[in-house]
């Protein structure tokens, strides 16, 4: 049974009302395919076979055959020329609508020759949404912590240690090595999974350097493919350069909460666990609903710190957001207070968020004349379209 994805759907249909060619990616098992497969009337084309890839030879050939259809070209870069049919229906056969899909940003494919400027609208599936982990079997938090959000790895009764190695073993085998020209696999591999075990944390090259061993321009390297391929998303300090700012360590979170989990052994939630994870399923909100990665963190040299940084360029505000699992019972809230008026020194405009779990309608507190909004995550984002 197809499971319907409303909110992904919508997206698509959106994105083909302003172009007829959409790029789908997102990381490995993320539900591509059975998203694509779940619109109505699409016919599907899977280019891992060889019947298909014979097929796609003549792209004009195809194209001509397949007018006014919907169609998804499932692992578009394992043709030789990938951007060729695409390029072709942009310009050619705009009556035809058309999902390709991969795992990377289409300018990372060393097989593109093209990236279709222009022509195109990218729409970047993430993990599973808060809103939709019922309809997948289960509306546990805890579970969806631990187990991920991967469908398929959200859906098991039981921890999926397995599936977690095959994952990173295929990931290699597939993406990497399909994608990019990576040689030394131990160096490689070892790096993700360091990466990913101290997901959330501040970036430090020379240390990853030193324990993979290779050198520091390598793990930097190694860095922009995880980024590229959707495995760990930088988010970099915000700054206008102020000399009370630190401006240069980026944080690193991992794409999912069950492979942080896994790769920090973790076999089961503890409370102490849940504050981190939690910053790592607002931060899959933000991605998913605004389709955007330009997300930051703000810390300053005294050790004041906010979780995630907006800037809405339209309306000149810079918008705040702070992470806590519960609103009913925050720990250190003047701590919290003061991280909020130490940024807002400098940045005075835009709104401060606490996005929480337990919030049922948006309400705003004054705390030390500094106004507060709590929020939950589906809130929050209808609070930043407005």
């Amino acid at each position: 049974m197809i499971i319907k994805r409303p909110f992904w759907q919508d997206l698509i249909e959106k994105a083909w009302q302003e172009r007829n060619i959409i790029w789908l990616m997102g990381v490995r098992r993320a539900g591509k395919t059975t998203l694509c497969k779940s619109i109505n009337d699409i016919e599907y084309f899977d280019c891992e076979k060889p019947s298909v890839i014979q097929l796609l030879n003549n792209p004009e050939g195809f194209l001509q055959e397949n007018q006014h259809k919907k169609i998804v070209l499932d692992e578009i870069h394992r043709l030789d020329n990938p951007s060729q049919i695409l390029k072709i229906a942009a310009d050619y056969y705009k009556n035809i609508n058309i999902i390709a899909t991969g795992s990377s940003t289409l300018g990372a494919s060393k097989k593109f020759k093209d990236t279709l400027t222009g022509r195109k609208r990218e729409i970047w599936l993430t993990p599973l949404l808060l809103e939709e982990i019922e309809s997948f079997g289960n509306s546990s938090l805890s579970h969806r912590f631990l187990f991920g959000g991967l469908p398929a790895f959200f859906a098991c009764r039981e921890l999926p240690e397995k599936d977690f190695k095959e994952w990173i073993d295929a990931f290699w085998a597939k993406d990497i090595q399909d994608y990019f020209s990576v040689h030394k696999r131990y160096s490689f591999q070892k790096f993700a999974e360091l990466l990913l075990a101290q997901s959330g944390g501040i970036f430090e090259s020379n240390k990853f350097a030193i324990a993979c061993e290779v050198n520091r321009q390598t793990i930097v390297n190694y860095l922009g493919i995880l980024e590229a391929t959707f495995v760990v998303h930088i988010v970099r300090p915000y700054s206008t350069h102020k000399a009370t700012e630190i401006v240069a360590a980026p944080k690193v979170y991992s794409f999912d909460t069950g492979f942080a989990c896994y790769a920090k052994g973790w076999g089961e939630i503890r409370n102490e666990d849940k504050g981190i994870l939690w910053e790592h399923c607002v931060l899959n909100e933000l991605h998913a609903k605004l389709q955007t990665q330009d997300i930051h963190y703000w810390r300053d040299k005294k050790g004041h710190e906010i979780d995630f940084v907006l800037i809405d360029k339209k309306n000149k505000l810079i918008n705040i957001i702070e992470c806590k699992l519960n609103s009913a019972n925050l720990n250190n809230i003047d701590s919290l207070t003061k991280n909020i008026q130490a940024f807002r020194h400098h940045y005075p405009n835009g709104t401060n968020f606490i996005v929480a779990q337990d919030v049922t309608d948006v309400y705003r507190m004054n705390i030390k004349n500094t106004t507060i909004t709590f929020v939950t995550p589906m809130q929050l984002i209808k609070e930043l379209k407005k």
